[in-house]
């Protein structure tokens, strides 16, 4: 690898000429067309604006520079012997414009430099992935040209472009995890090659990963993409030497789970001016040896935006902005900088987002998403996850309706902040038809750090937008107690307000339901002709619950003394806490074994005061009494925890005076009702 001081007097000139004439270039470029169409230019300069006004491209500029650069920037414009001018492509070669996968796949193998213009949408199939040699430019030619159901593979190249191409829908239906044998397919895969350049692309419903980076790659920039919508946006390593180099600047990743990216053994990682956004476990990590730079990027809504997984594992963080992140942001302290390697500068932190969200994918309109959109695992809907639709309703202004068909969706779902004015609805009006399930408990450890999922991480839905509907679909934690032993195992969380459950089943054990974020923020939620079962306090949180007209079933653990808790509140000021109205406590328990619940103080936390009334419901003989317990050292005497006017065999009337079950006088009881404990200022009542 070329020394970073050598690398300086090389590469610092052709970035400074680069950033100086790009403007004047691209504006001779708009007014004339390209003099020969079948030849692109020698001059990588010129290659690159022809190129660009081909693809049509604006011309607009930051403070790091055009945002279409004609040339390469970053890592992949670091000069060697053979490539003087550090990545260019196919210049100097012959221009291609082809129009299905033969054509694409002969020109791309080929032996010769060429720039390939990519004409519409390309299917390949079957998610297979086409060959890149030595060389090439490949390039959408205009708006919406597409890889679909396939991908690009540059295996032992050099020298390779790839700009202003969508890669989309090679994702197997069923398959989230990415663990199906014939499902390992990527958008970009880049085995042991070097000076490659991915320029503003859209990654989405990829098959395994949106682009890996692997096995000793190396002089590689990824800049102004999009990836969005799926489990794994961007992996790099696959190898034990420590020689890849690496920049990211000006990419946008939005609801991916993982990989934002996955960062080993690179010897010199620069990433700076992303976006990252809707990050279901962890966004940038530097493993194994790597050493990281990471500045001037946005993280938002999610959890552990920066982690250094291992003890040789590096990265250095500085004038990064995090918005309601949980968990970790590390900063192992300096690391290299990338200014001894190449020039750039920096965008402000405060303006990546829009920066980005502006100007990062190809050229071209964005999407038409509908007000209805399907779900499918058999490839009939206009998405085949979950996650996927609620990406698209993610980046629209308008409410979005998600009609899922019937079956059984692995994944973990988030309805992230903005996401508002959504409905999950069942396609059949059967809850049991569509079943969304994971299982991660609470008390598990994350593969990285000390950390255990806990509340925010193990949920398989968590609704963190306002105004959202879940219809007629089972949301399930399937954690296995009996082989790992009990733990917290979240089946739906749910932060935002004005949240509506309608013929919903919750499944899980404990802690199946956490209404509610705690602290001062309002989060209303209505629950209606649903079920919800489990063990200990599996309903429990800080919000205002209403449950009315539904099953609330308490699992048998098979003691004869105590088989649990239904709910736990922890109300805090300002919600009204747990009303549950013409609903049925039902259980195969033992008579007596149950509690219908108990006061919570999180962290011990003496400013919440529990509240709960359970009124004109059917309570089942496994109810006890007294119905109440105490938790954690706080009596439940202290707290608002009462009933009225129940019946069954697990009910005591109002005037029996028993004690350990308080119940409402009428008075008391008249204000106590789901309009007063939902409308609140702005009036809302779902049930009308």
């Amino acid at each position: 690898m070329t020394s970073p001081r050598s690398t300086t007097r090389r590469a610092a000139p052709l970035a400074r000429t680069a950033a100086a004439i790009a403007a004047p270039v691209l504006a001779m470029t708009l007014l004339a067309p390209v003099a020969h169409a079948a030849e692109a230019p020698d001059d990588p300069i010129e290659a690159g604006a022809a190129l660009l006004d081909r693809i049509g491209a604006s011309d607009v500029a930051t403070a790091d520079g055009p945002v279409w650069s004609p040339v390469a920037t970053g890592f992949a414009a670091t000069p060697t012997d053979e490539l003087p001018h550090g990545t260019t492509g196919g210049a100097g070669g012959d221009l291609v414009v082809v129009r299905d996968a033969d054509a694409l796949a002969e020109h791309a193998a080929s032996d010769e430099p060429l720039t390939i213009l990519v004409k519409g949408d390309i299917e390949i199939g079957d998610g297979d992935m086409i060959t890149v040699a030595d060389d090439k430019t490949i390039a959408g030619s205009g708006a919406k040209a597409a890889i679909v159901d396939g991908g690009l593979f540059i295996d032992h190249a050099s020298n390779v472009i790839v700009r202003n191409l969508t890669f989309r829908d090679s994702y197997v239906p069923g398959d989230w995890d990415g663990k199906f044998d014939d499902n390992d397919n990527d958008g970009i895969r880049v085995d042991t090659s070097d000076h490659v350049w991915i320029d503003h692309n859209d990654f989405t419903r990829i098959g395994d990963g949106e682009t890996d980076l692997r096995k000793d790659s190396t002089a590689l920039t990824l800049s102004w993409n999009t990836y969005r919508d799926h489990n794994k946006a961007v992996g790099v390593g696959w190898t034990d030497n420590v020689v890849t180099t690496l920049t990211m600047h000006h990419n946008l990743i939005s609801n991916s789970y993982q990989r934002n990216g996955s960062i080993d053994n690179v010897a010199y990682g620069h990433l700076y001016n992303n976006h990252i956004e809707g990050i279901g476990q962890y966004g940038t990590m530097s493993r194994g040896a790597s050493q990281l730079l990471v500045e001037n990027s946005s993280y938002a809504h999610g959890e552990d935006a920066i982690v250094a997984k291992d003890p040789e594992s590096r990265v250095h963080s500085r004038g990064n902005r995090f918005t309601d992140i949980r968990g970790l942001k590390q900063n192992t302290g300096p690391t290299f900088e990338a200014s001894d390697f190449y020039d750039y500068a920096l965008d402000g932190t405060t303006q990546v987002e829009d920066l980005v969200k502006t100007h990062a994918g190809p050229v071209g309109p964005p999407e038409n998403i509908p007000r209805t959109v399907t779900v499918a695992l058999d490839g009939s809907g206009d998405f085949a996850s979950i996650g996927a639709a609620l990406g698209a309703a993610w980046r629209v202004d308008h409410p979005v309706d998600i009609e899922i068909e019937p079956g059984v969706y692995r994944e973990v779902v988030r309805i992230w902040p903005g996401i508002d004015d959504v409905t999950l609805r069942g396609a059949t009006g059967d809850a049991a038809d569509v079943v969304i399930t994971y299982d991660l408990a609470a008390g598990q450890k994350k593969f990285y750090g000390d950390d255990t999922f806990g509340h925010t991480g193990s949920p398989t839905l968590s609704v963190l937008a306002d105004d959202v509907t879940l219809q007629d679909i089972t949301i399930e934690n399937a954690y296995d107690e009996e082989a790992n032993g009990p733990s917290q195992a979240l089946a739906l969380r749910t932060v935002g307000d004005r949240v509506v459950l309608d013929g919903v089943r919750l499944l899980g054990n404990q802690d199946t339901f956490l209404a509610g974020p705690g602290g001062d923020e309002i989060s209303r939620v209505y629950a209606t002709d649903s079920y919800i079962e489990g063990d200990v306090d599996f309903i429990y949180g800080g919000g205002t619950l209403v449950v009315e007209d539904s099953e609330i079933r308490s699992l048998d653990r098979g003691s004869d003394t105590n088989n649990g808790y239904v709910a736990a509140p922890a109300t805090v000021p300002g919600s009204h806490g747990f009303l549950f109205v013409n609903s049925r406590f039902t259980s195969d328990a033992a008579d007596g074994s149950v509690y219908l619940g108990r006061p919570w103080h999180p962290s011990s936390d003496p400013n919440v005061a529990p509240s709960m009334l359970v009124r004109d419901s059917w309570l089942g003989a496994h109810i006890g009494t007294p119905a109440w317990s105490d938790m954690s050292g706080w009596p439940w005497r202290e707290d608002d925890l009462n009933e009225y006017a129940n019946s069954g065999p697990g009910a005591i009337g109002a005037g029996s005076e028993v004690d350990g079950r308080p119940h409402l006088s009428d008075a008391e009881a008249a204000d106590r009702t789901r309009d007063a404990y939902l409308a609140g200022d702005d009036g809302w009542t779902p049930w009308r």
